[in-house]
């Protein structure tokens, strides 16, 4: 598995002192962890008011429905509205870019971004007892940890790395003095 992150461009920000592409994080399967810390890293660093969006929502979009069943979005009557609709339009898009291809269909659907999000956990998050497991699998990895004589002290302490920071993440910190002894 290699370091590098697959990504969609988005369109370079210019400003008086700065040209720059931001990468945006793509989910992969077994990654839900460090892909919403991710996320959150974008989004608080490109616009803080998405992640905002996502977090505490930012207004219902108001919807008809005429006789047939129908609904249809109300168009927003101020320019609060209208921001308030930009904004969470702008971070559902978001969160669908980032996300892989065959979940496109089920989670188009979603009407907002802050349930968009929640329903990504749910599908990609795992419950307790699959966060259980995994927390086993991890900490037999360090146990079993070993540097093969092909793969290069750089790769080797790459994936240790890794490996620590995973077992962090999901609440299994290693002492300092047992990581140090491999």
């Amino acid at each position: 598995m290699s370091g590098e992150e697959p990504a969609t461009q988005i369109a370079p920000v210019e400003s008086p002192q700065m040209v720059s592409t931001v990468k945006l994080p793509i989910l992969k399967k077994g990654e839900y962890t460090l892909w919403s810390m991710r996320m959150e890293q974008y989004l608080t660093n490109t616009d803080y008011s998405l992640w905002q969006v996502i977090l505490n929502g930012d207004g219902p979009i108001q919807v008809t429905t005429d006789e047939k069943g129908i609904e249809t979005e109300v168009p927003p009557k101020t320019a609060q509205a209208l921001l308030q609709r930009q904004r969470e339009r702008k971070a559902k898009s978001i969160l669908l870019l980032a996300i892989p291809d065959e979940y496109q269909l089920r989670f188009h659907g979603i009407k907002d971004a802050k349930s968009l999000w929640a329903a990504i956990k749910s599908r990609f998050g795992g419950n307790v007892e699959s966060k259980k497991m995994q927390k086993t699998v991890l900490k037999q990895q360090f146990e079993n940890f070993s540097v093969s004589d092909t793969e290069g002290l750089d790769k080797a302490y790459d994936r240790f790395q890794k490996l620590i920071s995973l077992l962090e993440v999901h609440g299994a910190a290693v002492p300092n003095e047992d990581a140090n002894l491999y």
